[in-house]
C-alpha cells in the first residue's frame, strides 16, 4: 500500500512527527513518500503537493496541518488520484490566526480546518484538547486517534564528547523565535548571571533576539539529533520558557517533542505558557514572569535519575498507528 505524507510550513515537531511516522510504517510494510518543496511559497508548495500525488496515486494521503489552505483543494482529490485520506490536526491554526487578525482571521482559517476535517476518512492529533477541538468540526460523532508526540526509545544521550561549560546550565532547544518564548529566556539569562544559559536551535530572525546577549548566554545553533540528547543530559535545567496565550491549553505535556525528551533524560523541565494533561514526574509548570525564581530555586537541587519503566515512548503508539492505517 503506498502512502504519501504532506509535511510543510510547520510548526516545530512535524518534522519528527512525519520521520516517526514514517518509519513505523515502512516496517509495517507499507510504502512511504514524504515530499519536501525546497520553498515557503504557499501557492507554490500547493501546486507541487497536487502534482505529486497525480504522480504517485498514492492509497492514503496524511495531511499534517498548518497551515491548512495549502491543502484546501486535497478532499475533491480523493477517489480520482487517490483512496483515503488522514488528517492529522497538530495546531488549533484558526486560533493562532485569530491571535494575528482578529476574530475575521479565525472565521477564514477554521473554514479551511473544517473542510479538511470533513473531508478526511480518519483524523489523528496528538492530546485531548485538540482532539476535542477538531471534532466539534464534524456532525457525526468522531473517530480520532491521539497519537502523542512521544520521542523514541532509542533517543539517549551518546558519548558525544562536547567541550561545555561546567557551571549549572539552563537549555533551551528549539526554535529561536517569541513564539517559542526566547525573549523569556535570555530575560532570565540577564537576571541569573550565576547560571549558564545555552541555546541548542536556531531561527530566520536569531539575530535580532541574539543582538546583545548577556555574558553568560551561550549559543550553539542547530546540532544533530544525537548530540542534541547530550546536551540534555549535560545541563542542569532544560525549559520551554513561552508565554501563556489563547494557545495555552492546546499545547500539553502531550504534544510536545523536546519537552518529553528533556523528561525522558530524566531533566527537570521548568515550563511556562503550556498545560499539562497527565502527571510527569520532573515537569513543573510555572507562570512567565515566576521563571527566573524558578531556575534559581531549582539550579540548587539534582536532577532526579531517569526511569526506564514507564516512560512514553513513540515506540508505544504503533499499534495505535497501524490500526488507523489499517482500517482504511
Amino acid at each position: 500500500m503506498r502512502y504519501e505524507s504532506t509535511p510543510t510550513c510547520k510548526p516545530a515537531g512535524i518534522d519528527d512527527a512525519a520521520a516517526a511516522f514514517s518509519k513505523d510504517l515502512t516496517e509495517l510494510g507499507f510504502d512511504v513518500v514524504i515530499p519536501h518543496f525546497g520553498t515557503k511559497n504557499w501557492f507554490a508548495i500547493e501546486r507541487a503537493s497536487r502534482n505529486l500525488i497525480g504522480q504517485e496515486r498514492p492509497d492514503i494521503v496524511h495531511i499534517f496541518n498548518v497551515p491548512d489552505i495549502i491543502y484546501r483543494a486535497i478532499p475533491s482529490l480523493k477517489g480520482s488520484m487517490f483512496s483515503h485520506l488522514i488528517y492529522d490536526y497538530r495546531s488549533p491554526w484558526g486560533i493562532e490566526y485569530q491571535m494575528n487578525f482578529g476574530y475575521i482571521g479565525k472565521l477564514a482559517a477554521e473554514h479551511y480546518e473544517k473542510k479538511l476535517a470533513r473531508g478526511a476518512d480518519r483524523i489523528t492529533t496528538v492530546n485531548t484538547p485538540l482532539k476535542d477541538k477538531v471534532g466539534s468540526y464534524l456532525t457525526e460523532s468522531p473517530d480520532i486517534s491521539v497519537i502523542p508526540n512521544y520521542p523514541k526509545q532509542s533517543f539517549i544521550p551518546g558519548d558525544t564528547d562536547l567541550a561545555l561549560p561546567s557551571r549549572t546550565s539552563v537549555l533551551f532547544v528549539g526554535r529561536v523565535c517569541k513564539q517559542e518564548g526566547i525573549e523569556n529566556f535570555v530575560s532570565a539569562a540577564r537576571q541569573i548571571p550565576e547560571l549558564d544559559f545555552w541555546i541548542v536551535g536556531n531561527g530566520p530572525f536569531s539575530w535580532y533576539y541574539l543582538m546583545h546577549p548577556p555574558a553568560n548566554l551561550s549559543f550553539f545553533g542547530w546540532q544533530p539529533h544525537d548530540s542534541v540528547a547530550t546536551f540534555i543530559r549535560k545541563a542542569g535545567i532544560c525549559t520551554i520558557p513561552r508565554k501563556e496565550n489563547a494557545l495555552t491549553p492546546y499545547s500539553n505535556d502531550k504534544s510536545i517533542w523536546k519537552l518529553n525528551e528533556y523528561l525522558n533524560i530524566g531533566k527537570i523541565a521548568i515550563a511556562s505558557g503550556i498545560s499539562k494533561e497527565e502527571e510527569r514526574k520532573n515537569l513543573i509548570l510555572v507562570p512567565t514572569d515566576s521563571l527566573a525564581d524558578s531556575f534559581r530555586l531549582h539550579s540548587v537541587k539534582k536532577t532526579r535519575s531517569p526511569c526506564t519503566i514507564g516512560l512514553p515512548v513513540l515506540g508505544t503508539n504503533s499499534e495505535i498507528i497501524k490500526k488507523v492505517y489499517e482500517s482504511l
